[in-house]
């Protein structure tokens, strides 16, 4: 699944990926942070999802991406997977969420990963891109991460925020005071799972 719609992948990535689903299951078991009956689906549902992210942005090298309430770590480790030349912040207020973070991006080798048990609005530094997964509505979200994105653009698009999002979205963005576009993922990805899923692009510069 993974290959077929990424075919560029090296042998290294590969290895990595094909690591992603023993990994995640071996801990999960330990610290529940995939539903226990979505572990089976984790690379069409977790792994597969995040990496929507990267069908409609392609970071540049040296980028830096802060992945706010990254959970178990989705979308920021299979997007570091991608994008070993991109600097990736996992942020998330529960440590246990961290301390699997930590362990899996160890056992893959990931040097492009800094995990920080913290809530979003203290995380120093300022970052190209926000990503994340359904954490919460814009007009609240937007709040604790615009004075982290940095003025300077080196990607396609204006730096701001891509979210995956599902769902009706009319009334949240019409609260959202801010410049966005909703991308289908169905556009990419075929499949049920997929239908209603977006990434949501907000520009904050």
């Amino acid at each position: 699944m993974i290959y077929t719609h990424f075919p560029n992948l090296t042998d290294v990535q590969k290895e990595q990926f094909a690591q992603l689903g023993p990994l995640y299951a071996e801990w999960n078991a330990q610290i529940n942070v995939i539903s226990r009956k979505d572990i089976d689906h984790i690379y069409e549902h977790h792994v597969l999802h995040s990496l929507g992210i990267a069908k409609v942005m392609k970071f540049a090298d040296h980028s830096k991406i802060l992945d706010v309430g990254t959970g178990g770590g989705f979308p920021g480790i299979p997007l570091a997977i991608l994008y070993p030349k991109v600097q990736f912040t996992l942020v998330d207020s529960t440590g246990k969420k961290i301390k699997v973070v930590n362990e899996v991006s160890s056992a893959l080798g990931l040097k492009n990963v800094t995990a920080i048990h913290e809530r979003a609005e203290k995380v120093l530094g300022s970052f190209d891109f926000v990503v994340s997964r359904a954490v919460a509505k814009l007009h609240d979200f937007i709040p604790w991460v615009r004075n982290k994105i940095r003025p300077k653009q080196i990607n396609p698009w204006p730096n701001g925020m891509l979210l995956l999002k599902g769902g009706d979205l009319v009334d949240e963005l019409a609260k959202a005071k801010a410049t966005w576009e909703v991308l289908d993922l169905s556009d990419h990805f075929e499949g049920e799972f997929y239908s209603a899923k977006k990434v949501v692009y907000v520009k904050l510069v």
